[in-house]
C-alpha cells in the first residue's frame, strides 16, 4: 500500500469528470487499498479517486468511530434521493475549511464493491452526506461549489492569503 497525494482546491484536476471503471482488476484493487490508506492517514471519512488525480469512478468511505468499516463504491450512481438535510462539511481537498451544505436527506445508490459485485444501498444521515459529497468529486465538483457566491469569494481570499504566506 502507498499513501497518495491529495489534490487541493482550486487545483483544476479536481474539475475533471471521472470515467467509469470497466472491470475491477488487480490494479483497481491496489488503487482502492491505497485510497483507503490515504483516507485513514489524512484523516478523513471519505475519498474519491479524483482527489488523488486518478479519474476513475471510485470512492472509499468509513464513517465508523472505530475506523474499521471501509465501504467501497465502484461506479456509484444515485438512483433516488429524498428529503433535505443541512450538514457541516469539510473536505480533504479543502483543508481547514468547513461550512454548511444542503443535500438530500436520504439517497439510494447503485454501485459495485471491491470485488466487482453489484449492490444497492439506501443511505441516510452522515452516510448519505458522504456518498453525495464523494460522488460530486467524481463529477468534477467540490463542496464549496454548493456555497453562496459570497462564501466562495471569502474562501478564495483566504486561499490567496495562505499562498502569499507560504510562497
Amino acid at each position: 500500500m502507498a499513501l497518495l497525494n491529495i489534490l487541493e482546491y482550486p487545483d483544476p484536476r479536481l474539475r475533471r469528470v471521472a470515467a467509469a471503471v470497466v472491470a475491477v482488476t488487480p490494479e483497481i484493487r491496489k488503487l482502492i487499498g491505497d485510497m483507503a490508506e490515504t483516507m485513514y492517514a489524512a484523516p478523513g471519512v471519505g475519498l474519491a479517486a479524483t482527489q488523488v488525480d486518478v479519474h476513475k469512478r471510485i470512492i472509499v468511505l468509513d464513517i465508523s468511530e472505530a475506523r474499521d468499516e471501509l465501504r467501497v463504491f465502484v461506479n456509484p450512481e444515485i438512483v433516488a434521493a429524498e428529503g433535505e438535510a443541512e450538514c457541516e462539511e469539510g473536505c480533504l481537498s479543502v483543508p481547514g475549511y468547513y461550512d454548511r451544505v444542503t443535500r438530500a436527506a436520504a439517497v439510494t445508490v447503485l454501485a459495485k464493491d471491491a470485488d466487482g459485485r453489484p449492490f444497492e444501498l439506501v443511505a441516510e444521515g452522515l452516510l448519505a452526506v458522504c456518498v453525495q459529497h464523494e460522488i460530486d468529486h467524481l463529477e468534477g465538483k467540490v463542496f464549496v461549489d454548493r456555497l453562496s457566491p459570497l462564501k466562495r469569494a471569502r474562501l478564495a481570499a483566504r486561499l490567496r492569503k495562505k499562498q502569499r504566506l507560504v510562497g
